[in-house]
């Protein structure tokens, strides 16, 4: 798979604009993507948490209803949540997007080809699991699509953006897991601990 758009592009798309919204990356270049498009007090930067973007956003788009929830994660990190779309596709908070930019490969540990670089399509796996809206996002109008349904709050949405493989330098967030989580908390008006 060679992939279509630049991931800083989409993710500088995604996020222009964004308001209120609240986003927790994946572990790896979308964390770094979202830091090169802009630190903001409200995104949930997730370091060593494989497979945990999933249940972290749809955790937060049930406690914060009134806001939008962007899931930016990758591939690789997608599958290893795939159990929680099931959950997901029963409660449906209008709230929540995924935008899942897919390369086809496992970035953060030697871009070995994932399964979707195989072949397998994970918006029909979101599909299957009751997603209302599922779909591949292979240009910037779909992006741009995206980014309307997210403010809109339109549903449960889904989108398999499809990336270019190449790599672009790391703009690392702040790794310190403390400190994310009490700026976060505090960006939501909660008293840290």
């Amino acid at each position: 798979m060679t992939g279509l758009l630049d991931r800083r592009a989409v993710t500088a798309e995604l996020l222009k604009d964004r308001g209120d919204l609240l986003v927790v990356t994946g572990l790896g270049s979308p964390s770094y993507d979202a830091m090169a498009a802009g630190d903001h007090d409200h995104n949930y930067y997730l370091w060593a948490a494989m497979g945990s973007a999933a249940t972290v956003g749809f955790g937060l788009a049930m406690s914060q209803r009134s806001r939008s929830v962007l899931v930016l994660t990758g591939d690789g990190e997608m599958l290893m949540g795939l159990g929680a779309l099931a959950t997901i596709g029963q409660v449906l908070p209008p709230n929540l997007t995924f935008a899942v930019l897919d390369n086809g490969h496992y970035g953060e540990t030697g871009m070995q080809q994932s399964h979707a670089g195989r072949g397998l399509e994970l918006s029909r796996m979101a599909a299957a699991a009751n997603f209302p809206w599922a779909k591949v996002v292979d240009d910037m109008d779909g992006v741009a699509e995206l980014r309307d349904r997210i403010h809109a709050r339109a549903g449960t949405s889904f989108a398999t953006v499809k990336i270019d493989v190449g790599e672009v330098d790391r703009v690392l967030p702040p790794r310190d897991g403390v400190y994310v989580k009490n700026r976060f908390r505090n960006a939501l008006g909660h008293p840290t601990i």
